[in-house]
């Protein structure tokens, strides 16, 4: 059967890596939670506020991975952390990464069933995305961080499908109005609570630095794929604006995916088919990332890091994936309801690591800095 290595490194990959990185991260949740849950007009400067408030958390960020100690992986976080804590935390860690990995499952596969196979029960669906993304992450870290490049040319024109929605009859300038709050019964802290939620992703950066060619300039990179983000969360919640209206945009389910269903094309009947097709290449992507960040947890909060990874041990992983999923959308998760209760965790929970891990990792770096220098 020949090694099976996981976490080998054979090249130190550049700054598109980066880019594609930390950009698809950050648009995991916009399909699946928003523009639904934004609804307002005015929360548009609410997206480019918390696009403000990302960036300062991105140049917070690049300065952690700048660290010497984030660089060597594993032996740099035992030097900055103790091999104890360093145990502790991940233990903690394992927790936010199942919840991320488990609603990416969940929400990308209920948009396959009710758009795709609505006859096919959701756990068949389950399984088939856990089964390709189990595959590629079997390929090692390595690869898997390559064919995030793949993820992202397949992914990132189709902003290019929701032109028409921003020229008339569709669009109507006053499907934009008021652009300043007049009733604040609408909550609109919540919908930038979301915001910031959705952004998160590019911490896990921190899990991914020894492929990452360290000479790059981490915060250039980083604020472009922010800037990317942002224009993509502003273009497609204004031409769900102008398609819906705040009248029906509440009431829709998935907004960015029903407004290609209305989409004419000469050469294909159902173009939505298509688009979600491909977006399989984001999520898949990102859950394969996550299942190697998850086992390599497992295995440091066990204690063996040091052994060799075996493929009993990643499939065990996986499998114990897939019934954790099985569990949530059989007690907690409910179809046709895209905040349900478990979204509602890991929307917080995202929120939390985002704000926390960078702020918190800078500060125990120059608590260190400072210790070594006395």
């Amino acid at each position: 059967m020949g090694n099976f290595i996981l976490f080998d490194k054979t090249a130190q990959l550049g700054k598109g890596y980066i880019i594609t990185f930390a950009n698809r991260s950050q648009m995991l949740y916009f399909i699946l939670f928003l523009p639904k849950f934004l609804e307002r007009p005015y929360l548009l400067f609410g997206i480019l506020v918390v696009g403000i408030l990302s960036q300062i958390n991105l140049f917070i960020l690049s300065k952690c991975l700048s660290s010497k100690y984030t660089h060597q992986g594993y032996h740099g976080f035992a030097d900055l952390l103790g091999q104890r804590t360093l145990r502790i935390i991940v233990f903690a860690g394992i927790a936010f990464i199942f919840i991320k990995v488990s609603t990416i499952i969940l929400g990308y596969a209920e948009i396959v069933h009710q758009f795709i196979f609505p006859a096919m029960q959701l756990p068949w669906m389950i399984l088939f995305i856990m089964l390709i993304s189990t595959y590629i992450a079997s390929q090692g870290m390595e690869k898997t961080l390559r064919f995030g490049i793949i993820a992202f040319l397949c992914t990132f024109w189709i902003i290019l499908l929701y032109i028409p929605y921003f020229f008339p009859p569709e669009a109507e300038m006053h499907d934009l109005y008021p652009l300043i709050p007049t009733d604040w019964s609408h909550k609109p802290w919540k919908g930038i609570l979301m915001v910031w939620s959705s952004l998160s992703g590019p911490e896990y950066l921190i899990l991914v630095l020894p492929w990452i060619n360290s000479k790059q300039n981490m915060l250039r990179y980083l604020s472009i794929a922010n800037a990317i983000s942002i224009l993509e969360y502003l273009l497609l919640f204004l031409a769900c604006l102008f398609f819906f209206g705040t009248t029906y945009l509440g009431e829709i389910g998935f907004p960015v995916v029903n407004m290609i269903r209305y989409l004419q094309s000469p050469v294909f009947e159902r173009v939505e088919i298509i688009m979600i097709s491909l977006q399989m290449f984001h999520y898949v992507f990102f859950i394969s990332v996550l299942l190697l960040c998850l086992y390599g947890a497992i295995r440091i909060s066990a204690g063996t890091q040091y052994k060799e990874t075996t493929r009993k041990g990643f499939y065990a992983v996986c499998l114990l994936v897939l019934a954790g999923v099985f569990l949530i959308q059989l007690f907690y998760w409910r179809e046709g309801k895209e905040l349900n209760h478990w979204a509602n965790v890991q929307l917080l929970s995202g929120a939390f690591t985002y704000l926390l891990i960078p702020s918190l990792l800078l500060a125990v770096t120059k608590i260190k800095g400072r210790r070594s220098n006395l």
